[in-house]
């Protein structure tokens, strides 16, 4: 469901360009250098004074030095969002062992092309937290993501939904409530459509100008700007500042040059740098990081800057684009939907 940005005066946003299988052109690749080594605030229960403490018309006056027992505060999910998810609740008629919970979830929390998780609340904290054993729950809840870049939530990954944790909720012997079909697709309808619009990854090509590069030379190259190899082949991300959190940026090449036996002996001639806009809190700037980190490497690689069609880019057309994107960042904060918050991040994946 990526919708590019329409940039104003007819500039054409470079657009995501996907792994292709780039043809490797043996004319003297660069090559990387040997390295060397580089030296709730929890206020505390008080006690009321005797002479303070009344008792209750027909009670018995309490002690008054016995402090109460209060239940944990319920804490809201990190990993359900009613912006998001279609919600089912699952009450059950005594806390239920962590182990009965994790024995009765379904093999896959997928439905169709949608994830959902299933999140207990602990009796104990009151966070909701997925199973785990040695602990005891007294709710529980399930949360189907209504849309993503796959598209809407349709009747039929909502009935597979409906059914897997039916199975849930009879194994943990839990009453569970299911929020109304027809309710949902069209609130996931409705989603997928505002996303379809606000969805922006931005992508650019470095084209060699003269001599190839091999696989270890990109990757010395962009290690110097702060690029470190991804989970994926031919994949160097520019970590975000936040432990966990999505890359900024991503510096893509051919992933069978990354495979290969020799990977010296191949030749690289095009890399790809992108951001993909929703994962990232605008004030981080990962656009002035994507700019920057496309001209130091295209000096660095001697690599002309180009869209997903080979036109050579100015500054015109960034300066087009960072118009555009401050709307982008309003409309999706407007939505409660902001760059870089957990929905966001949930929702355009």
């Amino acid at each position: 469901m990526t919708e590019l940005l329409a940039i104003a005066g007819g500039v054409v946003l470079v657009g995501v360009v996907a792994h292709g299988a780039w043809a490797a052109r043996k004319a003297g690749p660069k090559r990387a250098q040997p390295l060397q080594e580089e030296p709730s605030f929890d206020l505390p229960t008080q006690a009321l004074p005797a002479e303070d403490a009344e008792p209750l018309a027909g009670m018995d006056a309490l002690d008054p030095t016995l402090t109460a027992v209060a239940r944990p505060q319920r804490k809201p999910s990190a990993r359900i969002d009613a912006l998001i998810d279609a919600i089912a609740t699952i009450t059950v008629e005594q806390p239920v062992a962590g182990e009965l919970a994790l024995q009765h979830q379904p093999g896959s929390r997928r439905a169709g092309t949608k994830p959902f998780q299933i999140e207990g609340l602990n009796a104990e904290t009151g966070d909701w937290e997925l199973p785990a054993p040695g602990q005891r729950y007294s709710e529980f809840q399930a949360g189907l993501k209504m849309a993503n870049r796959s598209g809407a939530m349709t009747e039929i990954e909502y009935s597979e939904f409906v059914q897997k944790v039916q199975a849930f909720a009879d194994g943990v012997g839990g009453y569970v409530q299911f929020p109304d079909m027809l309710d949902v697709v069209s609130r996931a309808r409705e989603l997928d459509q505002f996303a379809a619009s606000h969805d922006a990854q931005l992508a650019l090509l470095l084209r060699a100008k003269a001599a190839a590069w091999t696989p270890g030379f990109v990757q010395q190259s962009a290690a110097r700007h702060g690029f470190v190899a991804g989970a994926l082949p031919g994949r160097l991300v520019l970590p975000a500042a936040e432990e966990g959190a999505p890359p900024v940026l991503t510096l893509q090449f051919d992933a069978q040059a990354a495979l290969a036996e020799d990977p010296e002996a191949l030749s690289l001639r095009e890399l790809t740098l992108a951001l993909d806009v929703p994962q990232t809190p605008a004030e981080q700037e990962p656009f002035a990081a994507w700019q920057e980190s496309a001209r130091a490497l295209s000096r660095d690689l001697e690599a002309e800057v180009c869209d997903d069609r080979g036109q050579v880019l100015g500054l015109h057309a960034f300066a087009a684009i960072d118009v555009e994107l401050k709307k982008l960042y309003a409309a999706l904060a407007e939505r409660d939907l902001a760059a870089g918050s957990p929905a966001a991040r949930r929702l355009f994946s």
